[in-house]
């Protein structure tokens, strides 16, 4: 308001002050921040505060630039790229199918995929925190999640992961998440032996409290009877018990969102073996004779 009201000088006087006090920490805040001597300053609506931080820092001697619009123009941005058509491909499953591995592979077979629980720093479910650290906010996720957008190509099909709206305690952008309900999903089918052996592999050797206070909290969900046997075979480290129990209630759980998307966009794929890798090279020959392609008209 102050740039509106008073000339440029004196909004630049300002903004010198408003930074005055803790100028040396400022440059030697950025100094530590900087990628090869580059800096980016912003403040909420791109005004003289940055410019200020931004003739102070280019004294310094770092390479600087300032955001136009500041950072309300940025996320203005970000909610914007989500009302276009997005060439999503997902990849679901039940639970302990293997497909963030898969995914994975699918990377490292030359195809486009967004880890949305690595952006995230969460695995989904009430068991998907453990040993992850502290998650992003909400606001941050979809920042970097538009970061990951932009260094892909719209003009063929990306692969995601079958997610829910929440991932841990962060949330998809809505425009997304309707993207995501109208995509085609392949979703893996794997005997559920394998799928308990994975489970296994995956969470057992995570703390035992931990996994204990974990299956508490679906204690609604999954039942008073079973949590009790739930904790019981944990206790006695029956931890292929523990999978089998908890992956009652997963697969109707999975199984009921999943009978929600449109039957046409639903396609089976039956997966005999654990082998990621395998797994991966299949499901993209079974995305290719499906003619899975995004539809570039809507892009």
């Amino acid at each position: 308001m102050l740039y509106k009201q008073a000339s440029h000088y004196e909004a630049l006087l300002k903004g010198l002050d408003m930074v005055g006090p803790k100028m040396s920490y400022l440059v030697e805040t950025a100094y530590e921040l900087s990628v090869d001597g580059q800096v980016l300053v912003h403040c909420w609506r791109g005004g003289m505060r940055s410019e200020s931080v931004a003739w102070l820092l280019k004294t310094a001697g770092l390479e600087v630039r300032t955001l136009a619009g500041g950072y309300k123009a940025y996320r203005q941005a970000v909610l914007d790229f989500y009302q276009t058509s997005l060439p999503i491909l997902i990849l679901g499953g039940a639970t302990g199918s293997g497909k963030t591995e898969i995914l994975r592979e699918l990377r490292q077979q030359g195809e486009q995929v967004i880890d949305l629980e690595k952006i995230a720093n969460h695995r989904g479910s009430a068991f998907g925190g453990i040993g992850q650290g502290h998650q992003p906010t909400s606001e941050q996720f979809q920042n970097e999640l538009l970061a990951v957008w932009r260094s892909l190509d719209l003009s063929r099909r990306i692969w995601v992961e079958d997610e829910s709206f929440s991932v841990g305690g962060v949330q998809l952008p809505y425009e997304f998440w309707e993207h995501m309900k109208q995509a085609p999903v392949i979703v893996v089918d794997m005997p559920r032996s394998l799928r308990i052996k994975r489970l296994v592999r995956e969470y057992g050797n995570l703390n035992p409290t931990q996994l204990a206070r974990a299956i508490q909290t679906i204690e609604r969900r999954l039942g008073g009877l079973r949590m009790q046997q739930a904790l019981t075979a944990l206790e006695e480290k029956r931890l292929a018990n523990v999978a089998g129990l908890l992956l009652e209630y997963y697969d109707r759980s999975y199984q009921r969102n999943l009978e929600r998307k449109s039957s046409d966009l639903r396609f089976t794929f039956a997966c005999s073996t654990d082998n990621p890798t395998a797994n991966a090279r299949r499901i993209r020959q079974f995305a290719d004779e499906l003619n899975f392609q995004p539809d570039l008209t809507s892009i």
